[in-house]
């Protein structure tokens, strides 16, 4: 726990609790010059792909090779684990390495992604979909951050050209194997580590419903077109449609222009829906739109859906995943509904991912937490993982 505690002061939320800590934002940067120290000290040799990604080396970098790692970044608000121990724990599993006297027979490196969780500009995984060309570069450059800043010019800002970002033949071509370590953001682990199995087909849609803004007290109720009640309705539909394992929410409504004593013009709501495979989550999506275009009608309002961000059912790789249960004893596999950048690598390479155990459950959320001993199993397993991939 000691690497996680030396970033314990980084991107505390004041209002929030927990952590906001976002692509290229202050704070991330800052994690980033701690993460180029800290994998520097051991010897690696630390190499930002033009992604925005972080690449530390043991060794000399080569095809076929064993990468492991996590984010940096957070939910806002989010708790210490997720992401940062993904990388601490690879850090130390190279420490573990290191004191036996293991050198990686593989080129083998430690890798952090920038923005997987979306909290900045929307739009989850966004190093490794560039990387891999899930999502084209232009349309990442134009994502833009509740002030306006666009993605393009936080990574011109970070050091970064935008016209360089894309599909990265180059790095993906080394990438031989990927296992990133996470804690379990759920209830599903009951030893201290497992393997996951799969994840669940989610995305995010953002509804903008248009009325007409006005004067709180001067407007009788049947005079206006508020565009609150269909955002309203909107959540209410979400909850209904997360039925039979799905999962529907609301997470963020933005009313414009946000007054206590104004009728809003427009609210912009984003759902975030999540369903076993790709027809399932198609079907929760559409009842809740469904709901939306009536509950706008009803007020005589207007509403614009737009995809933001989507991603099918992934099942990781068995044969890898197998082979890492074997190695550790026969640990368990379980599914997941959260996204990680190791689901976007899936497409394209072996994959897979160790959970340590979160015995509450909670994540995305300053609660989230993980025992001293559980982490330290993690650390051992990846270390484990990463001598038997790498011989």
């Amino acid at each position: 726990m000691t690497d996680l505690a030396d970033l314990a002061d980084v991107g505390r939320d004041a209002r929030r609790g927990g952590y906001s800590r976002h692509g290229f934002d202050r704070v991330e940067l800052e994690l980033r010059e701690w993460f180029t120290a800290e994998a520097t000290r051991r010897g690696l040799d630390v190499r930002p792909d033009r992604n925005g990604n972080l690449w530390a080396w043991w060794g000399a970098p080569g095809p076929d090779a064993v990468i492991t790692g996590s984010h940096l970044d957070s939910v806002p608000g989010g708790g210490a684990f997720d992401g940062p121990l993904g990388v601490v724990s690879a850090l130390q599993a190279v420490d573990l390495l290191q004191a036996k006297g293991f050198t990686p027979a593989r080129p083998f490196a430690v890798v952090v992604f920038v923005e997987e969780e979306g909290g900045r500009f929307g739009v989850a995984c966004l190093g490794s979909r560039l990387m891999t060309g899930a999502i084209a570069p232009e349309k990442a450059l134009a994502l833009t951050d509740p002030d306006g800043v666009s993605f393009g010019d936080a990574a011109r800002a970070a050091g970064f050209d935008p016209e360089r970002m894309g599909r990265d033949d180059e790095a993906l071509a080394l990438v031989g194997r990927f296992v990133e370590l996470h804690v379990e953001q759920g209830r599903g682990l009951t030893v201290p580590v497992g393997v996951a199995s799969s994840i669940l087909a989610h995305g995010r849609w953002r509804y903008t419903f248009t009325g007409e803004g006005n004067h709180a007290g001067a407007t009788l109720v049947e005079d206006r077109r508020d565009p609150m009640l269909p955002a309203s309705r909107l959540v209410l539909a979400a909850r209904a449609a997360a039925t039979g394992g799905a999962r529907a929410t609301v997470g963020r409504l933005v009313p414009n222009p946000g007054g206590t004593n104004v009728i809003a013009s427009s609210v912009d709501v984003w759902l975030d829906a999540r369903a076993a495979d790709d027809a399932r989550t198609r079907e929760v999506v559409a009842r809740i739109t469904e709901e939306a275009r009536a509950a706008a009608r009803d007020e005589g309002c207007e509403v614009r859906v737009t995809e933001e961000s989507y991603g099918d059912t992934v099942h990781f790789d068995t044969g890898l995943a197998g082979e890492i249960s074997d190695v550790l004893g026969g640990v368990p596999a379980l599914p997941t509904g959260a996204g990680h950048d190791a689901g976007i690598l899936a497409a394209h390479v072996p994959t897979a991912m160790l959970f340590v155990r979160n015995p509450t459950g909670i994540s995305h959320a300053p609660e989230e937490f993980a025992e001293a001993d559980d982490c330290a199993a993690g650390v051992v397993a990846l270390a484990t993982t990463v001598e038997r991939l790498t011989r």
